[in-house]
């Protein structure tokens, strides 16, 4: 599978697995799957704390050793993701040897900030802006770097920064970040002709994973369905005609995640511009 190099000197599987669903399926469901995408060539992997998957994702890899479909763990790339409730400077180190304690790991290779926001309460999913308190990010950062130093994370990066909390990290990072990780990426139609929009959307459905890598990201894809897994797994052996590329790259792009527990007129983030610093 293709690689690319991170600023860590760590070579990342353009292609992985996401694990972020719900509600959370039963634990033999999720590793079922996990096994079925190593046997089919899958190494990278994307989960997270607060997904609920961190223990399937473990033991569909302990399971793979002890079957042979990969000779050690160095050969799979695991990303995991540090939960809101912990984005303090101590709570960041905890909080990684927890999910290296559920994924039954001895280090991470990639430990994202899942969000650049600070929750109290517990690791939980349903939250509100009332849930939020002020963020220390560069104490954070440094816990981070901190993590990797120790070894147990050979490398660290965001999820969900826009360029401008980037540069405000950049400022004060020993270590930069590897990767910003945008988890839900959204396309907005305009329906003007259902024939041709209905195709040009089932062309975006089968091309889109192709065209990340020919941009030259990393994607991230979830499905449990084996098929599907074999499916995104050929986006390897054809390229994008240029006619199919011209016309991708005219259909408008927008951020769909849902960022609206952020929201708040009174909070931290007024709107979804307010989050994403305009960048929308």
């Amino acid at each position: 599978m293709q690689q690319v190099m991170l600023s860590s000197g760590r070579r990342m599987p353009v292609l992985g697995m996401g694990t972020a669903t719900y509600p959370v399926p039963p634990d033999e469901i999720m590793t079922s799957a996990v096994i079925d995408a190593i046997e089919l060539g899958y190494r990278h992997f994307d989960t997270a704390s607060v997904y609920g998957s961190e223990r399937a994702v473990g033991q569909a890899i302990a399971a793979a050793l002890e079957r042979g479909l990969i000779r050690s763990r160095d050969e799979l790339f695991v990303t995991t993701k540090l939960w809101c409730t912990d984005m303090h400077a101590d709570g960041v180190v905890p909080a990684l040897q927890e999910s290296l304690r559920t994924l039954g790991l001895e280090y991470i290779d990639l430990y994202l900030i899942h969000y650049p926001v600070r929750l109290k309460g517990d690791k939980q999913m349903v939250f509100t802006s009332e849930d939020m308190i002020p963020l220390d990010m560069p104490t954070v950062w440094e816990a981070m770097e901190k993590c990797q130093g120790l070894g147990l994370a050979k490398s660290i990066g965001v999820s969900n920064f826009t360029c401008r909390k980037l540069a405000d990290l950049l400022s004060h990072a020993k270590i930069p970040p590897a990767v910003n990780q945008l988890e839900s990426f959204g396309v907005v139609m305009q329906c003007w002709n259902v024939k041709r929009s209905k195709e040009l959307l089932s062309l975006w459905e089968k091309a889109e994973p192709r065209w990340g890598v020919e941009q030259g990201g990393s994607i991230v894809v979830k499905s449990f369905n084996k098929e599907r897994l074999k499916e995104n797994m050929e986006i390897f052996d054809w390229n994008l005609k240029e006619e199919d590329k011209e016309r991708l790259s005219l259909v408008p792009q927008k951020r769909l995640i849902l960022v609206h527990p952020f929201i708040s007129p009174n909070g931290f983030y007024k709107s979804h511009a307010d989050f994403w610093d305009g960048d929308v």
